[in-house]
């Protein structure tokens, strides 16, 4: 029997804001059995979540997030940033995959396992991003749970895999085929992908046999992987060794 994670891409931004509270409120509220939220830092290290680098886009201010303090930022948007401590308040006991967003030093790394520390969420929070990043998590925590972004066809190489040691490796959707599914699984992975949206999209990748699908149509395939014979809602060890 089939097992697919659903996992809310931001949250639920068809009905709200991405990347805040009641954006990821909703998606569990829609069935997700995790979120997927961004993290950067503050200019005074505070991990909130935003994917971009400034807040033009999301909130029509000019200014990067990296120039600006977290109470700066919480003027300036009323609050709607939330905080990465904000986020795991909201999310209760449910999963939370943590994409490590733009160039990922030692200090994001650091602030943002402290914050995971520190909330008590250890156990139920794993990170994504690309081999850079998810190096430097590895090394900050060796029990981490990874899920290794790899945008190309080309495998990982056994050297960066045995460094990293992922649990996932994380596929744009559109290059998943059969075969790729079969070989992540015959390396012993499991196979994460984002972010397709379509009906026809999530029913072809549920076909494949992936192993978490991370969308921003996150009741579209809570609806979709009820109507077959798949079971819901992976929990299970984030550390199985």
């Amino acid at each position: 029997m089939q097992t697919v994670t659903a996992v809310a891409h931001r949250g639920d931004p068809y009905r709200f804001r991405e990347n805040t509270l009641d954006s990821l409120r909703s998606a569990l509220g829609q069935g997700a059995d995790a979120v997927e939220i961004d993290v950067r830092l503050t200019r005074d290290g505070v991990p909130v979540l935003l994917h971009d680098e400034t807040l033009r886009r999301l909130w029509e201010v000019e200014r990067p997030l990296g120039a600006l303090s977290a109470e700066e930022l919480r003027g300036l948007t009323a609050g709607g940033v939330p905080t990465l401590e904000e986020a795991l308040a909201a999310t209760g006991d449910s999963r939370v995959m943590v994409d490590l967003c733009g160039r990922v030093g030692r200090r994001t790394v650091e602030r943002t396992l402290d914050v995971i520390r520190q909330s008590g969420a250890r156990d139920r929070v794993y990170y994504s991003a690309d081999a850079e990043a998810m190096l430097a998590v590895r090394a900050a925590d060796p029990a981490a749970e990874i899920a290794l972004t790899w945008t190309t066809l080309a495998p990982p190489r056994p050297a960066l895999l045995a460094a990293i040691r992922p649990r996932w490796l994380n596929y744009r959707f559109s290059l998943v085929s059969r075969e790729l599914a079969a070989r992540v699984h015959r390396d012993g992975h499991l196979l994460s992908v984002w972010t397709p949206d379509t009906r026809r999209s999530l029913s072809r990748l549920l076909d494949l046999g992936v192993d978490s699908i991370t969308t921003n149509r996150i009741d579209l395939l809570h609806t979709l992987r009820s109507q077959g014979p798949v079971r819901t809602g992976v929990r299970g060890p984030l550390n199985p060794d």
